[in-house]
């Protein structure tokens, strides 16, 4: 079975990117590698031209999803399992493979509605990336952007679309009171999208998780967010499935972001999957609530 290799970039609606501006390069560190003619911000984290796009005027959710494949060939073989699916696939036109700055792309919509593509051939910018408050990196390479958490109007049909049609594979499950929860993986990344019920903001995003290099960069954006009084949604803690140390901050438009490090790696070839009585080893305060209210 064909699959995606990896989360590319996520597009959202937002309702401020000004103050995303701001708070993408002095509390995430990250830069603005373009601004659009009609205010699109693209925000850079690596040798990719950009990772986030935050387009004006939107509803503080996602707007889209960007995957990736190697190649051609396999950007074909998924579109076709994608049609067996009975979701509808659309060729982008070169403009819109230009305006997300890849070779090529093809365009279609989940099985809950989310616009989402895939394409092949991503632009490399070969100035080296450097965080405007110095964070010594961002992980991603071949394990991607990171990886964010999805709500879907039916945790069953998505995994098994997913699974299916896109390719991707069960890491673990945790079992949270709000029902069990799958983590899927791509890459040796341990999960790259996760599966939550429906919001009742109606909202699609969760949350999404960017990894920095080292442990010195987490507590030092910790320290930073209670001094610039940006809204901790859940406390540094440890998860138990990919074992990441992080804590979750308010994003401009009222999602939650994970900022964290030492993820855990999957190797499919040994890899079985589990299920986890808890989300947390220990900390994560409020990330409970987070889930539940939403």
């Amino acid at each position: 079975m064909a699959s995606v290799s990896q989360l590319s970039y996520l597009g959202f609606g937002v309702s401020n990117p000004q103050e995303w501006e701001r708070f993408a390069t002095e509390i995430l560190g990250m830069q603005i590698s373009e601004r659009g003619g009609d205010g699109t911000l693209m925000i850079r984290m690596d040798d990719r031209h950009y990772r986030f796009a935050m387009h004006p005027g939107g509803n503080d959710d996602l707007a889209y999803i960007g995957w990736e494949v190697p190649d051609r060939a396999t950007l074909m073989a998924v579109a076709d399992q994608l049609g067996a699916a009975r979701i509808e696939v659309a060729q982008a036109t070169p403009e819109e493979a230009h305006a997300r700055r890849v070779v090529e792309l093809i365009k279609f919509r989940d099985l809950n509605g989310v616009a989402s593509e895939i394409s092949y051939g991503p632009m490399v910018r070969q100035d080296r990336f450097v965080s405007p408050r110095q964070v010594s990196g961002f992980t991603t390479g071949d394990c991607g952007l990171g990886h964010f958490i999805l709500a879907v109007d039916d945790i069953q049909a998505s995994l098994d679309f997913y699974m299916t049609a896109m390719g991707l594979r069960v890491s673990d499950f945790i079992a949270f009171p709000a029902g069990k929860i799958p983590f899927l993986h791509c890459n040796p990344r341990h999960h790259t999208i996760a599966l939550i019920p429906k919001a009742r903001s109606g909202k699609r995003i969760n949350h999404f998780m960017v990894e920095v290099n080292s442990v010195d960069d987490v507590g030092i954006t910790w320290e930073l967010c209670q001094e610039r009084k940006v809204p901790i949604v859940a406390s540094l803690g440890r998860h138990t499935n990919d074992k990441m140390l992080s804590f979750y901050m308010g994003s401009p438009s009222g999602f939650a972001i994970e900022y964290g490090c030492e993820g855990r790696r999957v190797d499919d070839s040994t890899w079985k999957v589990e299920m986890h009585d808890s989300g947390s080893l220990w900390g994560h305060r409020g990330l409970m609530g987070s889930i539940e209210r939403r």
